[in-house]
């Protein structure tokens, strides 16, 4: 399957979805997790939502369309973290606003996470998807400064990133509940970057 990028009829998680499209993104999603994108047909999708492929055409021109919505619905929660540490006047304080969020979301939507970190398809397509890229140099430099960060901490950032991967869709955790995995999760994370949660200080 070729990468797939933006198209004329392509629509952002900005301008909505409409039900229809909802159905065929909630149903490619599972079907992402199960059988790959590269596994998974129009056709799957259609029989899913128990409609034909025609429908799914009339929604989504291409299966490239539904890789980049789901793509994109994947990231918008992390773009609204990102947002709301950006927010913050200190480094400490965003850093620990960014970090609570992305482990909040990754697991509660621990199907899109795996999705997003693990297939093959979708990695290639997000590596050399520029909205992407901006977002991840944002996350970055929430989380090491504007300065050319050390080779340790590159090392713990990277680590961090697996660790969130891994730690949400690894069949070990698969019986733990949300909230415990969240909180579990952000002790280690913040372990990982040698950092403590930040303390509100009386102005």
């Amino acid at each position: 399957m070729s990468t797939p990028g933006p198209s004329e009829g392509s629509r952002t998680p900005a301008a909505g979805w409409s039900t229809a499209q909802t159905r065929v993104l909630t149903a490619a999603l599972e079907l992402f997790a199960t059988h790959g994108v590269s596994g998974t047909s129009l056709q799957m999708i259609a029989g899913a939502i128990g409609v034909t492929k025609a429908a799914v055409y009339h929604q989504f021109r291409t299966k490239e369309e539904i890789v980049l919505a789901v793509a994109e619905l994947g990231l918008a929660e992390l773009v609204e973290a990102v947002e709301a540490a950006e927010a913050e006047p200190r480094r400490d304080r965003a850093r620990d606003v960014l970090l609570a969020k992305v482990v909040d979301t990754a697991v509660r939507r621990r199907r899109e996470t795996s999705v997003l970190r693990s297939d093959p398809v979708m990695v290639r397509f997000l590596g050399s998807h520029p909205p992407f890229q901006r977002l991840i140099e944002r996350i970055y430099r929430l989380l090491i400064g504007e300065a050319a960060p050390e080779q340790e901490t590159r090392v713990r950032v990277a680590m961090l990133s697996a660790a969130l991967g891994g730690g949400v869709s690894h069949p070990l955790v698969a019986g733990i509940d949300d909230e415990t995995l969240s909180t579990l999760l952000l002790q280690v994370t913040r372990g990982i970057l040698g950092v403590e949660a930040a303390h509100d200080v009386a102005e």
